[in-house]
């Protein structure tokens, strides 16, 4: 990639920028023009630039990160994701991840065309072998691109280009642990490895280090992550304790399915934590215009709830609260999906709408220890929750090639 702008290095879509000069009304003469102006993009300073990168078509940005290296920087800027954002040029999609034996695939379920409907489009298929993420890694998101945190590994993939790019790893390898996004800066608390751990780590992605913020009150194993108005909350999961009265040396776990722990990352404090009204083990939670939307299983049955996390304060400097919990509807699940350990969901924030992934976990061994078939056993169910009407209602299937996935929302 060179280091300037030149015209070999010009799509179609730079060249149009140019006048025709067999146009006789936008001939220039040379005594119009300053000896010293150039009539190159690459002329321009970066904030006219970023004018007009921003406004084409996604379509062509790939073309655009090869140009050269500054036009690809400018891509990846903050400011170039703002101004997109202020024209309305990022659509909301849902990006659903699976990482098999046979390499990794990836879907987008996209909401920018209302008159069709959302439909799913494969939009990866790479023959890589990545061990650390089969155990159902988690996603975050910044702008077009999605994060993917394994076990002890990570990886970038840009929704605008495709490419998948290796990034630093968590300090503490973990695994079912809460993540979420937080000021552009990725965070991630609980679960389990080799060792348990009660760090909560931040990731900087512009200078791609980890590092070490907070201790976590209570460590958990296969919680949940969110976040809303600067707060990053771990919920749901199972509370890991010392070590057994047995001297086996290992874990005794108790379960914290209900509650959950709320963390200022700009005052580094935690908050009196809220639990779900009713009890029930949480499944699956995401926040949506400041809201925490929980799905919690009830053995026979599932609860959603909706938690208020927009900041309250009390006017005399008593210090600031939230909002309480309210029941909503709750989803229309089909009579054949069992609510057992064959079965865990997804939920996924897209603008004013919950998205509802069922997805069929360890079937292999789940099934050889129940005695049970897989005949009807089939993953892929999507519901699409209003947050403003109330009502439910029901989007394309996962594509038949994304088994176990994990999804998270992205704007590309």
């Amino acid at each position: 990639m060179s280091e300037s702008c030149n015209s070999r290095h010009f799509s179609w879509l730079m060249k149009s920028c140019f006048p025709n000069p067999n146009h006789k009304s936008l001939i220039i003469t040379p005594q119009h023009l300053h000896p010293a102006v150039s009539l190159t993009l690459s002329s321009l300073p970066d904030d006219l630039l970023l004018e007009c990168l921003s406004r084409v078509p996604s379509s062509s940005l790939p073309s655009l990160s090869l140009v050269c290296r500054r036009w690809f920087y400018l891509l990846l800027s903050p400011s170039f994701l703002l101004l997109r954002r202020q024209l309305h040029l990022l659509y909301p999609s849902v990006f659903a991840f699976s990482a098999t034996d046979s390499g990794v695939f990836a879907a987008t379920l996209s909401f920018s065309s209302p008159d069709h409907g959302p439909t799913w489009k494969l939009s990866l298929c790479l023959p890589m072998n990545t061990p650390s993420h089969h155990g159902i890694p988690r996603l975050v998101s910044i702008g077009p691109r999605v994060y993917i945190i394994g076990r002890n590994s990570m990886l970038r993939y840009n929704a605008w280009t495709q490419h998948v790019i290796a990034k630093s790893p968590v300090l503490f390898p973990r695994k079912k642990f809460a993540s979420a996004v937080v000021f552009n800066k990725i965070y991630v608390a609980g679960g389990g490895g080799s060792k348990a751990t009660s760090a909560v780590e931040e990731y900087d992605p512009e200078t791609d280090t980890w590092r070490v913020v907070s201790h976590s009150q209570r460590r958990r194993y296969g919680c949940i992550g969110a976040a809303v108005d600067g707060i990053f909350y771990v919920i749901g999961g199972l509370k890991i304790g010392g070590a057994c009265g047995n001297g086996g040396g290992g874990v005794e776990a108790h379960v914290y399915a209900s509650s959950m722990d709320l963390y200022d990352v700009e005052a580094r404090v935690w908050l009196r934590s809220r639990a779900v009204p009713g009890g029930g083990c949480v499944v699956a939670a995401c926040a949506v215009a400041g809201y925490i939307y929980v799905l919690a299983s009830h053995a026979v049955e599932l609860s959603f709830w909706r938690f208020d996390a927009r900041r309250k304060y009390d006017g005399s400097g008593g210090g600031e609260g939230f909002g309480e919990w309210c029941r909503m509807k709750s989803p229309p699940m089909p009579t054949q999906i069992r609510l057992d350990g064959t079965v865990r969901f997804c939920c996924v924030g897209v603008e004013d709408k919950v998205i509802l992934v069922q997805v069929v976990g360890c079937i292999d061994d789940l099934l050889r220890r129940s005695g049970r078939s897989q005949r009807g056993l089939k993953e892929g169910l999507v519901l699409v929750y209003d947050s403003v009407g109330g009502e439910w209602s029901r989007a394309a299937d996962l594509p038949e090639v994304i088994r176990r996935a994990a999804c998270v929302s992205v704007e590309c």
